[in-house]
């Protein structure tokens, strides 16, 4: 159910404030309280809401049930103050859980008993079955805000258990606990001998209800039955006496043959995580066990404390541990995992899922990301240095032939050069070849 939608009808149906709220608090109760009901029989239990003098105009309702005792027949039946709900009643007989909500117009409502709704309840197994109130359910004022004024809540606590035998008593030497799980698949039965009892007639199903048919399985007292699969069985007995068919009897046995599923164990620091789960009987219980491989002193065989997620891994020195985690189910049947850590310093250690560098831990992917991008810069610094180097390459080639044409334009300026001055020579002595014939031939004493 939208949550938003259930705050909207709240303040829908609160639209305004009344003048006078009482100091007290609501609360919400189940009846009957207490019980004892035939297993595979159905029983009601209603929600009652006493509002302690106050107008509420909303309420939620959520139960919590063991999914593995009851199971929800109807969620509702009888009358129920609620004039509109948010929504339809949810339950889950998986999840043992099951929801009420809704409210009323303006003003709202002031009961010390009005009923929000009555469900039907099918007793599956035997045992303590106790229902409560979630710490989600509330009870909201009439006040155009929506106070949850809820301070109190019971509980209802139903034993259930098998209908009273009406034949003769039965035995069980492999199942002796009518409410304890077991591992062992082929139940062994016996019962009493009466006197001018010839016949008996029996079965085993998983209905605790089931009744044996007329057909005679002999005078015998005993029987094994093999290879029964998981689940809760009832072995249901009747014996003929003159002729006449008795009562039904009825032994319950539980049967979990079948490991808890397989689970991981998960290392973050020096935190050990595991969970598991079991879909017969459930889990009982876990043990743990730290192993130092680099230590030839450790034991072969593994000494196991009871324990809880998340454990504290003891790695006192530098090493490779193996981190062993059992579990047992309520049947006794035990599944193992484990997971490895490796402590190269008192600071510094690696494990399955990644590194830990004091109290700080990196995960893997994290760490192949930073790897994948310093190659990448890598990469990219090498492209680029090689880019570089030809551009410069291509730069000095431009440069070297520039300054050949620079040498070249010099050489060629210097032939102009010598040739100007070759020319100054010729001009120079054409000059003085031309003075001398001006001044004319020589004398003895002179020119003439």
């Amino acid at each position: 159910m939208n949550k938003a939608f259930f705050i909207f009808i709240v303040l829908v149906l609160s639209f305004t404030a009344v003048s006078a709220i009482e100091a007290a608090g609501a609360s919400l109760y189940l009846s009957p309280p207490t019980g004892t009901f035939f297993v595979g029989s159905t029983f009601d239990v209603s929600i009652f809401m006493n509002t302690e003098k106050n107008s509420i105009n909303a309420v939620q309702a959520d139960l919590r049930f063991p999914a593995e005792l009851l199971q929800v027949a109807s969620p509702t039946a009888g009358i129920s103050f609620v004039e509109i709900w948010a929504d339809q009643p949810f339950y889950s007989n998986e999840e043992g859980v099951i929801s009420f909500r809704g409210g009323v117009p303006f003003p709202g409502i002031n009961t010390s008993s009005g009923l929000v709704s009555t469900i039907t309840f099918r007793a599956k197994a035997q045992g303590r079955a106790v229902i409560s109130f979630a710490d989600s359910s509330q009870i909201l004022l009439a006040d155009g805000q929506g106070t949850n004024i809820l301070k109190s809540t019971g509980i209802g606590e139903y034993n259930l258990t098998i209908k009273p035998s009406e034949g003769p008593k039965i035995f069980s030497s492999t199942h002796p606990s009518l409410t304890d799980w077991s591992k062992n698949n082929n139940p062994s039965f016996y019962w009493e001998k009466e006197w001018l009892a010839n016949d008996f007639s029996y079965v085993l199903d998983q209905d605790p209800q089931g009744i044996p048919d007329n057909i005679s399985e002999g005078d015998g007292n005993s029987v094994t039955l093999n290879n029964i699969t998981d689940g809760v069985w009832y072995f249901h007995l009747k014996v003929k006496k003159q002729n006449t068919w008795s009562g039904v009897s009825n032994y319950p046995v539980q049967i979990d043959s079948t490991p808890p599923e397989a689970f991981k164990v998960d290392i973050n620091g020096s935190l050990a995580f595991f969970s598991a789960k079991d879909s017969a009987s459930g889990i009982d219980y876990y043990e743990v066990s730290t192993l130092n491989l680099s230590d030839s002193k450790s034991s072969a065989s593994p000494f196991f404390i009871e324990s809880q997620s998340p454990y504290k891994i003891p790695f006192e020195a530098p090493g490779k541990y193996v981190i062993l985690v059992r579990v047992h189910d309520q049947a006794g049947n035990v599944r193992e995992s484990k997971s490895t850590l490796r402590v190269v310093s008192p600071v510094f250690s690696y494990t399955e899922r990644g590194l830990r560098i004091g109290k700080a831990s990196l995960p893997w992917w994290l760490i192949w990301a930073c790897i994948i991008l310093l190659f990448s810069a890598a990469g990219f610094s090498i492209y680029y240095f090689f880019l570089r180097k030809r551009g410069l390459a291509k730069t000095l080639k431009r440069e070297v032939r520039e300054a050949e044409k620079e040498i070249e334009d010099v050489k060629e300026m210097e032939g102009k050069i010598h040739e100007m001055r070759n020319l100054e020579e010729e001009a120079k002595k054409e000059s003085e070849r031309l003075a001398e014939r001006l001044r004319g031939p020589k004398t003895g004493n002179g020119y003439e």
